[in-house]
């Protein structure tokens, strides 16, 4: 994993323990060499997560909607900014320079973005591993709405099984490098004449 990209709030919420978190998560970062590929903010959890990557002289690239531009959440420290039209681009930017992508704690953009990412895996468009960082049990919830998923026939266990789930990044980064990608079966067109 040479760049990862991580989707977090914009905010530390509650307990302290998520900004903790994303700090370790931007250390581990550092000592391993993974560059760092966000949103681009300097507020929450992204900005606790992308100055201690920097305090290890890492590789933090953020990635921002002109809309989101403002000098309040703009992170300007970091290596490197890539401004985009819109979200949907920002996406796409992300995905060109990572090799997998990790979800910390967060709101709906966090689930948005993670989603994206396991439905391209689902589709076959990627095949790269995405992790969930379940610090103090934050997707649990999540995790059990999958799994209700699977038994009620909406989603296949083996596209369940793309959602790799630790609480220690050290085991999570061993799961992603060692992530192989379903076998996606091909829809074949049934067009009736």
């Amino acid at each position: 994993m040479n760049k990862i990209a991580v989707f977090c709030g914009a905010s530390i919420g509650f307990n302290s323990i998520y900004k903790s978190e994303a700090e370790k998560v931007g250390a581990y970062f550092g000592e391993h060499n993974i560059g760092l590929v966000y949103g681009g903010g300097k507020i929450g959890m992204m900005g606790a997560l992308a100055d201690e990557l920097l305090k290890h002289n890492g590789e933090v690239i953020g990635i921002i909607p002109n809309l989101l531009k403002h000098e309040e959440v703009v992170h300007s420290d970091i290596t490197k900014v890539i401004l985009t039209k819109n979200m949907s681009t920002r996406k796409v930017e992300m995905s060109k320079l990572v090799d997998g992508y990790i979800a910390l704690a967060g709101g709906f953009g966090t689930l948005d973005e993670i989603f994206e990412a396991l439905t391209l895996g689902q589709l076959g468009i990627e095949s790269k591993p995405i992790g969930l960082l379940n610090t103090n049990g934050f997707f649990n919830p999540m995790l059990q709405q999958l799994d209700l998923m699977v038994k009620e026939g909406f989603l296949k266990k083996e596209n369940r099984n793309m959602v790799l789930v630790s609480n220690s990044i050290e085991d999570l980064i061993d799961k992603m490098n060692n992530y192989k990608a379903p076998t996606i079966t091909k829809i074949v067109n049934t067009t009736v004449k």
